[in-house]
Protein backbone atom coordinates (compact mmCIF):
# COMPACT_ATOMS: atom_id res chain seq x y z
CA UNK A 1 0.00 0.00 0.00
CA UNK A 2 1.37 3.44 -0.96
CA UNK A 3 1.40 6.48 0.85
CA UNK A 4 -1.46 7.38 -2.26
CA UNK A 5 -3.91 4.52 -1.72
CA UNK A 6 -7.26 4.80 -0.23
CA UNK A 7 -7.60 3.12 3.19
CA UNK A 8 -10.85 1.36 3.85
CA UNK A 9 -11.86 0.73 6.68
CA UNK A 10 -14.16 -1.97 8.56
CA UNK A 11 -15.43 -0.94 12.21
CA UNK A 12 -16.69 -3.44 14.17
CA UNK A 13 -18.25 -2.73 17.42
CA UNK A 14 -21.48 0.36 16.56
CA UNK A 15 -20.88 1.47 20.52
CA UNK A 16 -19.60 4.71 22.27
CA UNK A 17 -16.18 4.33 20.71
CA UNK A 18 -17.27 3.12 17.37
CA UNK A 19 -19.21 6.08 16.39
CA UNK A 20 -15.56 8.15 18.21
CA UNK A 21 -13.64 6.59 15.69
CA UNK A 22 -16.12 6.85 12.34
CA UNK A 23 -15.79 10.67 13.43
CA UNK A 24 -12.18 10.92 13.54
CA UNK A 25 -11.67 8.68 10.78
CA UNK A 26 -14.15 10.83 8.47
CA UNK A 27 -12.12 13.57 8.62
CA UNK A 28 -8.72 12.22 7.41
CA UNK A 29 -8.28 12.18 3.08
CA UNK A 30 -8.21 9.36 1.22
CA UNK A 31 -9.58 6.80 4.21
CA UNK A 32 -13.25 5.70 3.97
CA UNK A 33 -15.20 3.77 6.20
CA UNK A 34 -16.77 0.78 3.69
CA UNK A 35 -18.30 -1.43 6.09
CA UNK A 36 -19.25 -2.09 9.51
CA UNK A 37 -20.61 -4.73 12.11
CA UNK A 38 -22.16 -4.99 15.37
CA UNK A 39 -23.52 -7.44 17.78
CA UNK A 40 -26.93 -5.11 16.98
CA UNK A 41 -27.73 -4.95 13.74
CA UNK A 42 -29.59 -1.92 14.50
CA UNK A 43 -26.17 -0.25 16.07
CA UNK A 44 -24.68 -0.86 13.02
CA UNK A 45 -27.41 0.51 10.92
CA UNK A 46 -27.41 3.58 13.28
CA UNK A 47 -23.12 3.78 12.87
CA UNK A 48 -23.75 3.79 8.65
CA UNK A 49 -26.50 6.39 8.79
CA UNK A 50 -24.26 8.53 10.87
CA UNK A 51 -21.40 7.93 8.64
CA UNK A 52 -23.31 8.72 5.34
CA UNK A 53 -24.85 12.30 7.03
CA UNK A 54 -21.42 13.33 7.35
CA UNK A 55 -21.27 13.29 3.84
CA UNK A 56 -19.73 9.94 3.25
CA UNK A 57 -20.58 6.88 1.50
CA UNK A 58 -23.09 4.86 3.65
CA UNK A 59 -20.68 1.93 4.56
CA UNK A 60 -22.13 -1.99 3.81
CA UNK A 61 -23.67 -3.91 6.89
CA UNK A 62 -21.85 -7.05 7.47
CA UNK A 63 -24.30 -9.79 9.52
CA UNK A 64 -20.51 -10.43 11.42
CA UNK A 65 -16.94 -10.30 11.54
CA UNK A 66 -16.13 -13.14 9.49
CA UNK A 67 -18.28 -11.35 6.81
CA UNK A 68 -16.59 -8.43 7.15
CA UNK A 69 -12.54 -10.00 7.47
CA UNK A 70 -14.17 -11.92 3.65
CA UNK A 71 -14.63 -8.44 2.08
CA UNK A 72 -12.30 -7.15 -0.06
CA UNK A 73 -13.34 -3.58 0.24
CA UNK A 74 -11.96 -3.43 3.86
CA UNK A 75 -8.04 -2.88 4.23
CA UNK A 76 -7.90 -2.57 7.99
CA UNK A 77 -10.22 -3.07 11.21
CA UNK A 78 -11.21 -0.94 13.94
CA UNK A 79 -12.26 -2.80 17.45
CA UNK A 80 -13.79 -1.13 19.27
CA UNK A 81 -15.83 -4.24 21.03
CA UNK A 82 -15.49 -4.55 25.05
CA UNK A 83 -11.92 -5.65 27.00
CA UNK A 84 -12.56 -9.23 26.77
CA UNK A 85 -13.45 -9.58 23.14
CA UNK A 86 -9.99 -8.19 21.49
CA UNK A 87 -7.80 -11.28 21.74
CA UNK A 88 -9.67 -13.56 19.35
CA UNK A 89 -10.62 -10.85 16.97
CA UNK A 90 -7.32 -9.75 16.65
CA UNK A 91 -6.02 -12.82 15.51
CA UNK A 92 -8.43 -13.50 13.04
CA UNK A 93 -8.04 -9.98 11.76
CA UNK A 94 -4.27 -10.55 11.08
CA UNK A 95 -4.68 -14.02 9.59
CA UNK A 96 -7.04 -11.85 7.21
CA UNK A 97 -4.60 -9.47 6.06
CA UNK A 98 -6.17 -6.87 7.66
CA UNK A 99 -4.33 -3.67 9.37
CA UNK A 100 -5.76 -3.55 12.97
CA UNK A 101 -6.61 -0.66 15.04
CA UNK A 102 -7.37 -1.55 18.73
CA UNK A 103 -9.28 0.36 21.80
CA UNK A 104 -7.63 -0.38 25.21
CA UNK A 105 -6.72 -2.81 26.64
CA UNK A 106 -4.84 -4.81 24.49
CA UNK A 107 -6.52 -7.80 25.74
CA UNK A 108 -7.25 -8.67 29.21
CA UNK A 109 -4.92 -12.31 28.96
CA UNK A 110 -1.98 -12.45 28.46
CA UNK A 111 -2.24 -16.06 26.65
CA UNK A 112 -4.72 -14.17 24.33
CA UNK A 113 -2.24 -10.73 23.78
CA UNK A 114 0.33 -13.62 23.06
CA UNK A 115 -1.55 -14.82 19.88
CA UNK A 116 -2.22 -12.01 18.76
CA UNK A 117 0.80 -10.60 18.64
CA UNK A 118 2.27 -13.47 17.29
CA UNK A 119 -0.36 -13.29 14.49
CA UNK A 120 0.87 -10.03 13.62
CA UNK A 121 4.20 -10.50 13.03
CA UNK A 122 3.26 -13.59 11.35
CA UNK A 123 1.13 -11.70 8.86
CA UNK A 124 3.01 -8.36 8.39
CA UNK A 125 0.58 -6.45 9.33
CA UNK A 126 0.14 -2.97 11.12
CA UNK A 127 -1.62 -3.27 14.25
CA UNK A 128 -1.74 -0.56 17.05
CA UNK A 129 -3.68 -0.05 20.77
CA UNK A 130 -5.45 3.05 21.20
CA UNK A 131 -3.60 4.52 23.97
CA UNK A 132 -4.39 7.75 22.83
CA UNK A 133 -2.60 9.41 25.76
CA UNK A 134 0.38 9.58 24.20
CA UNK A 135 -1.10 12.18 21.99
CA UNK A 136 -2.27 14.21 24.52
CA UNK A 137 0.41 17.53 24.31
CA UNK A 138 1.15 18.00 27.90
CA UNK A 139 1.83 14.28 28.27
CA UNK A 140 4.14 13.88 25.40
CA UNK A 141 5.95 17.55 26.53
CA UNK A 142 6.42 15.28 29.77
CA UNK A 143 8.47 12.50 28.32
CA UNK A 144 10.93 15.11 26.78
CA UNK A 145 11.20 16.59 30.08
CA UNK A 146 11.53 13.73 32.10
CA UNK A 147 14.70 12.55 29.40
CA UNK A 148 16.37 15.66 31.48
CA UNK A 149 15.22 15.33 35.26
CA UNK A 150 17.68 11.87 35.79
CA UNK A 151 16.31 8.90 37.23
CA UNK A 152 12.66 8.12 37.83
CA UNK A 153 12.07 7.98 41.95
CA UNK A 154 8.13 7.18 41.98
CA UNK A 155 5.21 7.98 39.89
CA UNK A 156 1.72 8.23 40.92
CA UNK A 157 -1.40 7.77 38.38
CA UNK A 158 -4.91 8.23 39.37
CA UNK A 159 -8.30 7.59 36.74
CA UNK A 160 -11.31 7.56 38.21
CA UNK A 161 -14.86 7.66 36.66
CA UNK A 162 -18.05 8.67 37.88
CA UNK A 163 -20.45 5.67 38.79
CA UNK A 164 -21.77 6.76 35.16
CA UNK A 165 -19.69 4.76 33.49
CA UNK A 166 -20.45 1.05 34.75
CA UNK A 167 -23.51 1.64 35.50
CA UNK A 168 -24.89 3.51 32.40
CA UNK A 169 -21.99 4.00 29.95
CA UNK A 170 -21.06 0.00 29.63
CA UNK A 171 -23.62 -2.55 29.46
CA UNK A 172 -20.51 -5.42 30.56
CA UNK A 173 -18.57 -3.37 33.69
CA UNK A 174 -18.70 -7.17 35.43
CA UNK A 175 -16.81 -8.70 32.30
CA UNK A 176 -14.03 -6.35 32.85
CA UNK A 177 -12.93 -4.39 35.97
CA UNK A 178 -11.78 -0.71 36.89
CA UNK A 179 -8.03 -1.33 36.52
CA UNK A 180 -8.58 -2.92 32.80
CA UNK A 181 -10.15 0.16 31.60
CA UNK A 182 -8.56 2.63 33.13
CA UNK A 183 -5.04 1.80 34.21
CA UNK A 184 -4.35 0.48 30.94
CA UNK A 185 -4.21 3.69 30.05
CA UNK A 186 -1.57 4.91 33.01
CA UNK A 187 0.16 2.06 33.17
CA UNK A 188 1.37 2.63 29.44
CA UNK A 189 1.45 6.09 29.95
CA UNK A 190 4.18 6.21 33.01
CA UNK A 191 6.26 3.07 31.20
CA UNK A 192 6.24 5.22 28.54
CA UNK A 193 7.21 8.32 30.66
CA UNK A 194 9.83 6.14 32.91
CA UNK A 195 11.36 4.47 29.25
CA UNK A 196 11.42 1.19 32.07
CA UNK A 197 9.02 -1.81 32.40
CA UNK A 198 6.89 -2.90 35.88
CA UNK A 199 8.61 -5.79 37.20
CA UNK A 200 6.57 -6.89 40.24
CA UNK A 201 3.52 -5.83 41.36
CA UNK A 202 1.15 -5.46 44.54
CA UNK A 203 -2.65 -4.87 43.97
CA UNK A 204 -5.63 -4.63 46.25
CA UNK A 205 -9.25 -4.12 45.61
CA UNK A 206 -12.57 -2.98 46.89
CA UNK A 207 -15.61 -4.44 46.50
CA UNK A 208 -19.08 -3.13 47.66
CA UNK A 209 -21.10 -0.29 46.16
CA UNK A 210 -21.38 -1.78 42.66
CA UNK A 211 -22.26 -5.02 44.25
CA UNK A 212 -25.25 -3.62 46.22
CA UNK A 213 -26.18 -2.41 42.32
CA UNK A 214 -26.48 -6.10 41.58
CA UNK A 215 -22.27 -5.65 39.24
CA UNK A 216 -19.90 -8.05 40.12
CA UNK A 217 -16.47 -5.91 39.91
CA UNK A 218 -14.41 -3.80 42.08
CA UNK A 219 -15.37 -0.56 43.41
CA UNK A 220 -11.46 0.66 43.20
CA UNK A 221 -8.08 -1.10 42.57
CA UNK A 222 -4.68 0.10 43.65
CA UNK A 223 -1.66 -1.28 41.95
CA UNK A 224 1.87 -0.94 43.80
CA UNK A 225 3.87 -1.35 40.76
CA UNK A 226 7.85 -1.94 40.94
CA UNK A 227 9.59 -0.99 37.85
CA UNK A 228 13.15 -2.19 36.62
CA UNK A 229 15.54 -0.08 37.41
CA UNK A 230 14.06 0.41 40.83
CA UNK A 231 11.40 3.30 40.27
CA UNK A 232 7.97 2.44 42.32
CA UNK A 233 4.59 3.62 41.23
CA UNK A 234 0.96 3.51 41.99
CA UNK A 235 -1.82 3.10 39.63
CA UNK A 236 -5.08 4.02 41.36
CA UNK A 237 -8.60 3.30 39.69
CA UNK A 238 -12.33 3.31 40.90
CA UNK A 239 -15.74 4.45 39.05
CA UNK A 240 -17.56 5.15 41.84
CA UNK A 241 -17.76 8.68 41.94
CA UNK A 242 -20.97 10.63 42.12
CA UNK A 243 -22.64 11.69 38.91
CA UNK A 244 -22.53 15.38 40.46
CA UNK A 245 -18.33 15.19 40.04
CA UNK A 246 -17.57 17.87 37.73
CA UNK A 247 -16.27 15.68 34.99
CA UNK A 248 -16.71 11.98 34.28
CA UNK A 249 -12.93 11.05 34.62
CA UNK A 250 -10.43 12.50 37.37
CA UNK A 251 -6.97 11.77 35.88
CA UNK A 252 -3.74 13.53 37.17
CA UNK A 253 -0.23 11.70 36.70
CA UNK A 254 2.98 13.06 38.74
CA UNK A 255 6.84 11.41 38.57
CA UNK A 256 9.28 12.30 40.57
CA UNK A 257 13.06 12.27 39.62
CA UNK A 258 15.97 12.39 41.03
CA UNK A 259 16.43 16.25 39.36
CA UNK A 260 12.93 17.43 39.18
CA UNK A 261 9.27 16.98 39.53
CA UNK A 262 6.48 16.95 36.46
CA UNK A 263 3.07 16.62 37.39
CA UNK A 264 0.01 16.59 35.06
CA UNK A 265 -3.65 17.42 36.51
CA UNK A 266 -6.89 16.80 33.89
CA UNK A 267 -9.21 17.61 35.85
CA UNK A 268 -9.57 20.97 33.72
CA UNK A 269 -8.67 21.37 30.70
CA UNK A 270 -8.78 25.33 30.10
CA UNK A 271 -13.20 25.91 30.13
CA UNK A 272 -15.35 25.89 33.40
CA UNK A 273 -18.90 26.31 32.87
CA UNK A 274 -21.79 26.66 35.33
CA UNK A 275 -25.44 26.29 34.79
CA UNK A 276 -28.66 26.60 36.45
CA UNK A 277 -28.23 22.69 37.06
CA UNK A 278 -24.48 22.49 38.16
CA UNK A 279 -20.83 23.04 37.42
CA UNK A 280 -18.48 21.25 34.90
CA UNK A 281 -15.14 21.06 33.36
CA UNK A 282 -15.64 20.07 29.68
CA UNK A 283 -13.25 17.86 28.56
CA UNK A 284 -11.30 18.58 24.98
CA UNK A 285 -7.70 17.20 24.92
CA UNK A 286 -8.92 14.01 23.69
CA UNK A 287 -11.83 14.51 21.71
CA UNK A 288 -13.47 17.69 20.68
CA UNK A 289 -14.79 18.99 17.32
CA UNK A 290 -13.09 21.95 16.11
CA UNK A 291 -14.67 24.17 13.34
CA UNK A 292 -16.12 21.05 12.49
CA UNK A 293 -12.91 18.97 11.93
CA UNK A 294 -12.70 16.19 14.64
CA UNK A 295 -9.31 16.95 16.64
CA UNK A 296 -7.40 16.05 19.76
CA UNK A 297 -5.28 13.21 20.98
CA UNK A 298 -7.79 10.30 20.19
CA UNK A 299 -7.39 11.89 16.06
CA UNK A 300 -4.03 12.19 16.49
CA UNK A 301 -2.97 8.81 17.59
CA UNK A 302 -5.67 7.68 14.59
CA UNK A 303 -4.05 9.62 12.29
CA UNK A 304 -0.75 8.26 12.96
CA UNK A 305 -2.07 4.86 12.80
CA UNK A 306 -3.64 5.77 9.68
CA UNK A 307 0.08 6.57 8.01
CA UNK A 308 1.80 3.52 9.50
CA UNK A 309 -0.80 1.48 7.83
CA UNK A 310 -0.03 3.44 4.05
CA UNK A 311 4.04 3.35 5.14
CA UNK A 312 4.57 0.31 6.73
CA UNK A 313 6.49 2.36 9.70
CA UNK A 314 6.27 0.53 12.99
CA UNK A 315 3.60 2.46 15.29
CA UNK A 316 4.88 4.59 18.54
CA UNK A 317 2.95 2.16 20.61
CA UNK A 318 4.05 -0.92 19.40
CA UNK A 319 2.15 -4.32 19.69
CA UNK A 320 4.58 -5.62 21.92
CA UNK A 321 4.02 -3.06 24.60
CA UNK A 322 0.49 -3.49 24.71
CA UNK A 323 0.95 -6.83 25.21
CA UNK A 324 2.97 -5.77 28.31
CA UNK A 325 0.17 -3.71 29.97
CA UNK A 326 -1.80 -6.78 30.01
CA UNK A 327 1.27 -8.49 31.00
CA UNK A 328 1.04 -6.23 34.10
CA UNK A 329 -2.62 -6.18 34.47
CA UNK A 330 -3.37 -10.33 34.44
CA UNK A 331 -0.39 -9.76 37.22
CA UNK A 332 -2.19 -7.67 39.03
CA UNK A 333 -5.31 -9.46 39.32
CA UNK A 334 -3.76 -12.45 40.45
CA UNK A 335 -2.01 -10.34 43.24
CA UNK A 336 -5.46 -9.29 44.48
CA UNK A 337 -6.81 -12.84 44.24
CA UNK A 338 -3.81 -14.07 45.91
CA UNK A 339 -3.36 -11.66 48.43
CA UNK A 340 0.89 -11.97 47.68
CA UNK A 341 3.25 -9.47 45.29
CA UNK A 342 3.27 -11.02 41.56
CA UNK A 343 6.76 -11.17 39.69
CA UNK A 344 5.85 -9.89 36.27
CA UNK A 345 9.29 -10.21 34.55
CA UNK A 346 8.77 -13.56 33.62
CA UNK A 347 5.55 -12.65 31.71
CA UNK A 348 6.59 -8.70 29.83
CA UNK A 349 9.32 -8.91 27.18
CA UNK A 350 12.18 -6.85 27.79
CA UNK A 351 12.56 -5.85 24.07
CA UNK A 352 9.36 -3.77 24.35
CA UNK A 353 8.91 0.11 24.76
Amino acid sequence: MTSMDQLRIGIVGAGIMGRANALSLSAVAGVEVTACTSRSADGAGRLADEIQERGAPRPAIRPDLDALLRDDQVDAVVLTTPDHLHGEMMVRAADAGKHILVEKPLTTSVAEADAAVAAVRRNGVVAMCLFNHRWVPAYAQAHELLAGLGEPAVAYARKDDTIFVPTEMLSWADRTTCAWFLSSHDIDLVSWLLRDQVSRVYATARWGKLRSLGIDTPDAIQIQAEYSRGAVATFESAWIYPNTFPTMVDSYVSVVAEDGVVQLDRQKESVVVAREDGYSYPRNMLQRVMHGIPAGAYADAIAHWISCCRTGAQPLITIESSRNVTAVLEAAHTSIATRQPVDVSMLADPGAR
